[in-house]
């Protein structure tokens, strides 16, 4: 399938998603959200995808939602519904990531501002190019926080630093957003997709069966008490010594040689 507004490909074992709205700062719009739900179902489903990419085209990463459709909207269905109907399939499309039983990189070439700096921080790591810059964006039109940064961010930093970011609408250079542990790793501007493409590479390249595990139990672990937690870290690590990679990883380890997983 052909979209509009983003662009999947898929090079061996690694998907790549570009939101692809550069005219607009890849802005989300309601045909966006659409996209992005087909587009990681897609990749959910596809077992020769093992890690996701996700960059934005043109010079931002993604400049949160289209603020000219919702001025445009007042005057039709109005604002309110407008949004309504956007958050709605936005949502859907965060869920999908941010559960997707696959490691995701976000690569932040650029502005990541409102539901694009949710989107970032929805991945499970976050590669920032040094011309990066993080915002909220939201109270500059009089809204509040949508696509789960209000769940993120003040998991990452802190009640204080998450209201802080919000209510002054402060903006984050690359280098204060690896400070505040927002990001992993500031890259250099020269060759930085391809850097980043790199490293995803090298998580599509893993054991990515128990990454997946893994994934699901960091994701809980702020919903379970201690010995909850110990019986799904014992479900979860006998699950993973049962597959080919576990087998494959103790073999490598004791012939002394670098594993070759398949991820499963």
């Amino acid at each position: 399938m052909s979209y509009q507004t983003i662009i999947l490909r898929q090079e061996d074992s690694l998907a790549e998603l570009h939101f692809n709205r550069p005219e607009s700062y890849n802005a989300l719009d309601s045909v966006m959200a659409r996209e992005l739900n087909d587009a990681l179902e897609k990749v959910a489903g596809d077992d020769s995808c093992r890690a996701l990419l996700v960059t934005g085209t043109g010079p931002a990463f993604h400049a949160g939602g289209d603020v000219k459709s919702f001025h445009d909207a007042a005057a039709g269905e109005g604002t309110a519904r407008f949004i309504e109907r956007l958050v709605g399939g936005f949502h859907d499309a965060v869920t999908r990531l941010v559960r997707l039983p696959k490691p995701t990189v976000a690569a932040v070439n650029g502005v990541a501002a409102g539901a694009g700096f949710s989107l970032a921080m929805g991945c499970d790591l976050v590669l920032a190019c040094e011309e990066a810059l993080f915002t909220c964006a939201y109270s500059r039109i009089g809204v509040s926080p949508d696509g789960s940064l209000s769940y993120h961010l003040p998991r990452l930093v802190g009640y204080h630093r998450a209201m802080e970011l919000y209510l002054e609408n402060r903006v984050l250079s690359a280098g204060e957003a690896l400070e505040w542990g927002l990001v992993n790793r500031v890259l250099p501007a020269a060759n930085f997709l391809e850097t980043a493409r790199q490293q995803a590479r090298a998580l599509a390249e893993g054991p990515t069966a128990a990454f997946a595990r893994a994934k699901e139990l960091f994701l809980g672990s702020l919903f379970h008490g201690l010995e909850e937690q110990l019986e799904l870290e014992a479900r979860g690590i006998v699950d993973s010594a049962g597959t080919d990679d576990s087998r494959e990883g103790i073999k490598a380890f004791m012939e002394k040689r670098p594993p070759v997983f398949k991820g499963r």
